[in-house]
């Protein structure tokens, strides 16, 4: 018998495996799992002159953590400038930007909570005389909005109103001047020529750091739901070329509306792409936006007269789009927060019959009524949902996602547990950077949700788990997220048991090792 390349011993090893759910040791070997079993026969017939051992004493050992829904390299220019996600109020934004640092002469943020304006309306002239005439972009922690300063507009030559094929706006006042406040991608990439970006180099070094510091939470993989603005591929094949990336990625590039033939064939060319510890798959849809900017799509209007509008103009052409994608054989995942636009996501995948079942997925699903919980697992879509995004909105529904929605749609915040308990596949995310991407906290914030959510849609432990290994892997397509003879050797291990501690110790748990492929990308104390 061949000997293995690392041995990890000692441990309590829950293997989510049904044929051998708990274990002591497991063997590596070419990047897989070799064995499993107990540490003194594992021991025993893998060992040899090569093998690395760890000892695990004390350890729990899982199959490698996942972050189902994250935005590592798009992220990285999204989280640029000035982290304004601590600001809590208009008084507190004012002075974040007066001394903001300049970037090439702009002052660059991100990360700011809606709440920070208490109720107004986002306005460039709440903000304009603190800029000192400098051009300013501010990110909202939604990433589907953001607020740009008089000289950046005009840098832009954004003077008014535009048409665009996807559901965005310029938005501007009674005379047709633009705010400043720009809503949806459309909109906001007007900014993308004129203000300051990183270069190839920068981003090479911030993704490779960045994804050490994940790796560092506990995090093997992530499903990422963006193929960034087209040379990201080179971007992962560059790092490959000189390190192991810490991670292993899966990414989705976007379908955007108005997409005709030729588009949707790309897409399906692009499935071939793949590194070490990365590929394409399957491709990333928007049915809406977001509660707090207006444009999540929902079945009556939200309490502004907003949001009964598909970001895809043509909701039928949606359709098309899933249904020519998937005769090619490609999943699909798509962003659906509003009740209308998770209603019309299931009816799509309806229609596909039976090939449909397992194939495809909805991200967000922040407010739906009861008839549409079922309705998951009997199509076989998955939800890929975000526990940590509950932290933005107030129990007592103070928040402006609750007072949007009104309090009924605002008391199906986030049924995760219902979900869940209907026999769902239920994948979990972080979604950064609108959320921190510490799965650690994805784990304890999936077992007591916060804000609207509330503790009844709190999961087990180990459903939490499942949420980032065995369920993500199903999310997927793949089979994987277990510890088993033949499977890939993603693996963690928690100082803490993450299925019995507390929800609060395992946000804190100490990390004691991350391994992706075999190769160990984070060792702990």
């Amino acid at each position: 018998m061949p000997a293995a390349d690392l041995l990890l011993t000692g441990a309590r090893v829950r293997t989510l495996d049904p044929a051998l759910p708990e274990a002591t040791a497991v063997a590596v070997r070419d990047g897989l799992i070799a064995a499993v079993g107990d540490t003194e026969d594992v021991v025993r017939d893998w060992s040899g002159p090569s093998t690395e051992r760890v000892d695990l004493t004390g350890a729990t050992l899982v199959p490698g953590l996942v972050d189902a829904h994250s935005h590592p390299v798009w992220g990285l220019e999204m989280a640029t400038g000035t982290d304004l996600s601590g600001v809590r109020s208009l008084d507190e934004l004012r002075a974040a930007l007066r001394s903001a640092p300049r970037v090439d002469g702009w002052i660059v943020a991100w990360g700011l909570d809606h709440n920070a304006f208490g109720g107004r309306a986002v306005d460039r002239a709440l903000i304009e005389d603190v800029l000192d005439g400098a051009p300013a972009f501010v990110r909202l922690y939604d990433g589907h909005s953001a607020l740009a300063g008089g000289a950046a507009l005009a840098a832009a030559g954004i003077t008014g109103p535009r048409e665009f094929v996807q559901r965005a706006e310029i938005v501007c006042d009674a005379d047709g001047r633009p705010t400043g406040h720009l809503v949806e991608h459309a909109a906001m990439d007007l900014m993308l020529a004129v203000m300051p970006r990183p270069s190839f180099a920068e981003r090479r070094a911030g993704l490779l750091a960045l994804l050490s510091d994940m790796a560092a939470t506990g995090l093997t993989g992530a499903h990422v739901m963006d193929l960034g603005h087209g040379d990201v591929p080179q971007l992962l094949a560059s790092v490959e070329e000189e390190a192991v990336l810490p991670l292993r990625l899966r990414l989705a590039p976007w379908c955007m509306p108005g997409v005709d033939k030729a588009g949707l064939d790309e897409l399906i060319a692009v499935q071939r792409e793949a590194g070490r510890h990365w590929r394409v798959g399957g491709v990333k849809f928007f049915m809406d936006g977001t509660v707090e900017g207006g444009t999540a799509w929902l079945e009556h209007a939200d309490c502004h007269g907003q949001g009964t509008d598909a970001f895809w103009p043509d909701p039928q052409a949606y359709a098309d789009a899933v249904r020519y994608l998937h005769a090619a054989g490609v999943g699909t995942a798509t962003h659906a927060i509003g009740d209308a636009a998770v209603r019309h996501v299931l009816d799509t995948v309806e229609s596909l019959g039976e090939s449909g079942r397992g194939v495809h997925r909805i991200e967000h699903i922040e407010t739906v009524p009861d008839d549409t919980i079922p309705r998951f697992a009997a199509l076989g879509v998955a939800a890929s949902m975000q526990p940590p995004h509950t932290a933005y909105t107030r129990g007592d529904h103070g928040d402006e996602w609750s007072k949007r929605l009104g309090t009924d749609r605002a008391s199906r915040a986030w049924r995760i547990r219902d979900l869940r308990d209907a026999g769902a596949v239920l994948a979990l995310g972080s979604d950064w950077p609108i959320a921190h991407y510490d799965v650690r906290r994805v784990l304890s914030m999936a077992r007591v949700p916060e804000g609207a959510a509330g503790p009844a849609q709190g999961l087990t432990g180990l459903m939490a788990l499942e949420g980032c290994t065995s369920h993500a892997a199903l999310a997927a397509g793949e089979d994987g997220g277990r510890i088993a003879p033949g499977l890939r050797a993603d693996l963690t291990a928690f100082g803490i048991d993450p299925v019995e501690a507390p929800a609060d110790e395992v946000a804190e748990a100490p990390v004691r090792l991350t391994a992706v492929g075999g190769h160990v990308t984070y060792r702990g104390a």
